[in-house]
């Protein structure tokens, strides 16, 4: 770690204000005046008396750019606006929360512009009593990193310390995380450590230290070998930890990031939230979406995971339920033939791909051995931002999948050990879309654009009039939550279904989950998946028709008793039909 830290002091004397600028030649504060501070090992600093919290500030580099502090805590005016000083003490009303155990996890992910028409933090505080009455544990919110323009999924951000105005300020996202600690809530925050978005990020002029030569999807690699880079980003993990006191974050797309550094940015990351765990005795719990699929970094028995992670989203585990409901099998899910099979491996030992060759890959082989880890390292999903977004259209399942079969899928979910997440409106079986969508101008608007019909060239080519333009309003407005839906009978129906599953879940699923220490059995015949998990004295059986056609029981089943779910299974099962028990070994 650096001895200087990022972004603007507050202190008795006013602020002390700081920028790593190796490439500058000189730097001025701006207030109302330019003040010219001083330099040391490419670090410019200044004390200024008369600062506050509210004074805004921007850095003039070299006489010749004005920029914002890229490690400022808020911009009133968008990315290439003032930076503004934040007093980050708050009156917190939920003293004594220290946050949950993680095998108590159900994971609610919500983009904070489209949860509700307001699209504000306050906004969410007002549906957070209804979270908790359908049984949600944990909410997670999509990146909040300040990002170009009116509205974006959050994955463009390029002022990673500071959460994007459109939502409102500092103190609203904490009046958030405060209302939901009240309530029992966990709440998780999307970091993306991979790459910055493509405007607004003026580090390449100041500081190209931060880029290695490599590349990423999204453009070129930040260098995590550089002291000053990796400072940055841990620091960045701990004041959200901290500062505003999220239980968890959600590294967005870990095996992006090519320049790691030795010991891996990921080790020193965890090591650092580790720390704060114990100086606060607070639960604290860091989850990885890796495409690598590397089990070494996941560990969700330590109390403080030190150098690890509580968990992965385990994308195979959709890609295959992905697969089997709809019948699709282009792009990465041709890596995901035999998809009940494919099912059957990920619920009994997490990945489907343990160093298996990947065709999608071409060839290479992808994953580790993961059956040795208990359930608890893998967050199941039939559905996240991404699966949604990621379609020409952004469908859900809802409107692509006979209402039967994603019940079935549904309570398999929320049922088995591995802690479930389900992306917002889905507890009712919304239907609204939820497409990409970003707010350019110029150039990259037509980048966006052009690449988007380049992705999807085959859906463009049969359909491109009802294909949501990503850069439009209306396509946002299009992907806010109708919580009118509500009051149909189908969304109560669905909804009701899933209070009754998360309350099965939490009355005979939570309690044995810290007795599963490891990966269970699974088959999977004509249809029928059959999977036990070992629980100390106990087993979990999970049983389940997930054709459409009636099939047999099959032969040889350990006892069935101590149902929770579905009754006895009879001599035939009916389509769709799902029995979870949980009995003596």
């Amino acid at each position: 770690m650096t001895a200087e830290l990022f972004g603007p002091e507050l202190n008795d004397d006013g602020v002390t204000f700081r920028l790593w600028a190796p490439a500058a030649k000189r730097v001025d504060l701006v207030l109302d005046t330019a003040m010219p501070m001083t330099v040391r090992d490419g670090w410019f600093r200044l004390e200024v008396p008369a600062a506050k919290p509210g004074t805004r500030y921007q850095f003039r580099i070299d006489d010749e750019l004005l920029i914002p502090d890229p490690a400022s805590r808020f911009q009133p005016n968008d990315v290439h606006g003032a930076s503004e000083v934040i007093d980050q003490r708050y009156d917190w009303k939920a003293t004594s929360w220290k946050g949950r155990p993680w095998q108590e996890t159900v994971l609610y992910e919500l983009h904070v512009g489209t949860f509700t028409p307001e699209g504000t933090y306050r906004a969410v505080i007002d549906k957070l009593d209804h979270l908790t009455a359908t049984g949600i544990t944990a909410i997670e919110l999509m990146p909040l990193a300040d990002f170009p323009g009116r509205w974006n999924w959050g994955y463009d951000g390029v002022l990673p310390f500071a959460p994007d105005s459109i939502y409102g300020g500092p103190d609203d996202l904490k009046a958030l995380i405060d209302a939901a600690h009240e309530r029992g809530l966990m709440v998780f925050l999307d970091v993306v450590y991979n790459h910055f978005g493509p405007e607004g990020n003026y580090l390449h002029r100041i500081a190209p230290q931060f880029f290695s030569e490599q590349q990423t999807p999204w453009g070129v690699a930040i260098d995590y070998t550089r002291p000053e880079v990796r400072s940055f980003a841990i620091e960045n993990a701990i004041y959200w930890l901290r500062d505003y006191r999220f239980d968890g974050l959600r590294l967005d797309a870990v095996h992006a990031i090519a320049t790691a550094g030795t010991p891996h940015l990921l080790h020193d990351l965890s090591a650092a939230a580790g720390t704060l765990a114990e100086q606060t005795g607070r639960q604290i719990h860091l989850v990885l979406e890796n495409d690598d699929n590397c089990a070494a970094l996941l560990d969700p028995s330590e109390i403080v995971p030190r150098g690890r992670y509580r968990s992965q989203w385990n994308d195979d585990y959709h890609h295959a339920w992905h697969v089997l409901l709809t019948g699709e099998q282009q792009g990465y899910y041709k890596d995901y033939d035999n998809p009940g099979e494919r099912i059957a491996r990920s619920l009994a030992g997490g990945f489907v791909y343990q160093g298996e060759p990947s065709s999608h890959r071409g060839g290479q082989p992808r994953g580790e051995p993961s059956g040795h880890l208990p359930p608890l390292a893998f967050v199941n999903f039939l559905q996240n931002h991404d699966q949604i977004g990621n379609r020409a259209k952004g469908e859900r399942l809802s409107t692509l999948v006979p209402t039967a079969a994603l019940e079935a899928a549904l309570a398999i979910l929320l049922l088995s050990p591995s802690p479930p997440l389900i992306f917002m409106g889905d507890e009712w079986g919304a239907t609204d879309p939820f497409p990409f969508f970003c707010d350019f101008d110029g150039e990259l608007a037509d980048a966006v654009r052009n690449g988007r019909k380049a992705e999807f060239a085959e859906a463009y080519a049969q359909s491109s009039d009802d294909i949501p333009d990503p850069l439009a309003e209306s396509t946002t407005i299009r992907a806010t939550l109708d919580w009118t839906a509500l009051s149909q009978s189908e969304s109560a129906k669905r909804l009701s279904l899933t209070q009754t599953l998360l309350r099965t879940r939490k009355e005979h699923i939570v309690p044995i989950l810290p007795e599963i220490a490891r990966g269970g059995d699974a088959r999977f015949d004509d249809g029928v998946l059959y999977v036990t998990w070992a629980a100390g004295r106990k087993r979990l059986y999970l049983l389940a028709n997930i054709s459409d056609r009636e099939r047999p029981r099959p032969a040889g089943l350990d006892r069935w008793d101590g149902s929770i779910w579905g009754g006895s299974p009879a001599a035939h099962l009916d389509p769709y039909s799902v029995f979870v028990a949980v009995g003596a070994r």
